[in-house]
C-alpha cells in the first residue's frame, strides 16, 4: 500500500466514526451500518484494494503480508490489519497452513497507537488506543496483515 493510500485509509476511517454497528452487515449497507470486517472491507475497497467479507477470510488473504511472529506493537504501521480472537469467531486450519488461528474481530491500526474499529459493545465505528483494547481479556492479537 502506498503512503497515499494509507493516508486516505486513515481519513476514510475517522470519518465514519459514530456510524452504527450491526452484526453481519452487508457490503450494500455501507457505509450506513457496519460489522468489522465489512468496515474493513468498505475502507480498503475505496483505496482500490479488494478484501474477502469475513474477517477469518481476510486474515488469510494472501495479497497483505502475513505478520508473525507477532511484531512489537511500536512496530505497525499505519492500514495494518489486526486480526484478533473475539467473543465470537471461526478457524479453519486449512487457512493458515494446519496452524489454528482463532479469528473473530478485526480492527484497523491508525498509527501513533490508535486503532479504529467497528465493535458491537460499543454499537459503533470508534476510534481508541491499541494499548486500552487489548487489555480486554477477550481480545488477543492472532496475527496482522500488511497490504
Amino acid at each position: 500500500m502506498t503512503e497515499a493510500q494509507k493516508e486516505q485509509l486513515v481519513s476514510l476511517a475517522r470519518e465514519l466514526v459514530g456510524k452504527p454497528y450491526q452484526y453481519g452487515a452487508k457490503p450494500e449497507d455501507a457505509p450506513n451500518v457496519f460489522d468489522c470486517s465489512s468496515f474493513t472491507q468498505y475502507l480498503f475497497k475505496r483505496v482500490g484494494i479488494e478484501l474477502p467479507r469475513s474477517s477469518i477470510l481476510q486474515a488469510a488473504d494472501p495479497k497483505g503480508e502475513m505478520i508473525v511472529p507477532m511484531p512489537d506493537l511500536s512496530n505497525l504501521e499505519p492500514g495494518d490489519l489486526l486480526f484478533m480472537t473475539g467473543v465470537a469467531g471461526h478457524y479453519d486450519d486449512e487457512l493458515f497452513d494446519s496452524v489454528r488461528h482463532y479469528i473473530g474481530h478485526v480492527t484497523l491500526y491508525l498509527g501513533n497507537g490508535s486503532i479504529i474499529q467497528a465493535k458491537k459493545s460499543y454499537g459503533e465505528v470508534c476510534e481508541g488506543t491499541l494499548s486500552e483494547f487489548i487489555k480486554d481479556p477477550h481480545y488477543r492479537i492472532e496475527l496482522v496483515r500488511r497490504f
